[in-house]
């Protein structure tokens, strides 16, 4: 009796073990699926709207979604929640929005690089979850320009990419790549390349190549037109200007003094004889009369 006790309970110990073994083997996938990450690296353009998707749901399949955002200042938060409990403490723009196929995604407005960092995303559906990181960066494309100039009798060849981000390289199509120099003012990179021309090297055909990441453009360098000296022409104006107003205002003082000059000089009008010389008459009568 004891003995067939002792097989029932080593029979039962078997059977519990394999059954906890094959649950275990069951569900293993489904944990696999719902812990699934993604790694992305994302560029963006400065100023550009950004979307970032971290799945392929649709919204009414959503249980919540949770953006935990690593800036270079701050960290913050975005989170939407079936029940309701929405969290946002960006404050900085960021949203949470459906594409006209409902399947929602992060809107980051006016791209700049206080936007640059990583983007950490938690996504439960129905069925499972997902969670992907996200390495967002900035490229901001500078100001291009090439041109050649003289110096102690030789040709320089100038290439310079100004206020950009990440720093660009530079080479020339004759030489290759040539040490650069390099600035960073507010977190933008100006690069400038110079090239002396030997005498036997002309400057036809001669080019420069600006690259940065994923693009490249190249610029042919010449030789500027002279500037234009505003600054002389505009003081040109304003001295002519002014010495055309004192001749005015000298011209038309000498003609108010002439005037006045001529006023002056003219004699007092004479009275007339014929009403003068009744009145002395009279004069001499009573005179007369009394003497």
């Amino acid at each position: 009796m004891r003995a067939m006790m002792w097989m029932y309970l080593v029979i039962l110990f078997l059977s519990e073990a394999r059954s906890m073994e094959s649950g275990t083997n069951s569900t293993s996938p489904a944990n696999t699926n719902s812990s699934f990450s993604d790694y992305r690296n994302e560029v963006f353009s400065n100023g550009s709207d950004v979307n970032l998707t971290c799945s392929d749901k649709l919204w009414n399949e959503t249980f919540y979604v949770l953006w935990d955002i690593k800036l270079v200042n701050k960290k913050c938060m975005i989170k939407f929640n079936i029940d309701g409990q929405n969290i946002d403490s960006c404050k900085d723009g960021k949203s949470l929005r459906n594409t006209s196929s409902s399947q929602p995604y992060l809107h980051i407005p006016n791209f700049s690089k206080d936007d640059v960092g990583v983007y950490n995303c938690e996504f439960a559906y129905k069925g499972g979850a997902t969670k992907c990181e996200i390495n967002v960066a900035i490229v901001v494309l500078p100001k291009m320009d090439a041109w050649l100039e003289h110096k102690n009798n030789t040709t320089v060849a100038v290439c310079r990419a100004e206020r950009g981000y990440p720093a660009v390289n530079i080479s020339w199509s004759h030489t290759g790549s040539l040490p650069v120099r390099m600035s960073k003012r507010n977190g933008l990179f100006t690069v400038e390349s110079r090239l002396e021309l030997p005498e036997a090297m002309g400057p036809n055909n001669l080019s420069c190549i600006i690259s940065q990441q994923n693009w490249s453009m190249t610029l042919f360098p010449k030789f500027q037109d002279p500037p234009v000296p505003w600054l002389w022409i505009l003081t040109a104006v304003m001295i002519t200007v002014f010495l055309v107003g004192f001749f005015l205002f000298v011209v038309i003082k000498l003609r108010r003094y002439q005037q006045s000059d001529v006023t002056l000089s003219k004699s007092p009008p004479l009275e007339d004889v014929e009403e003068v010389e009744p009145y002395a008459s009279y004069v001499q009568r009573v005179n007369s009369i009394y003497n």
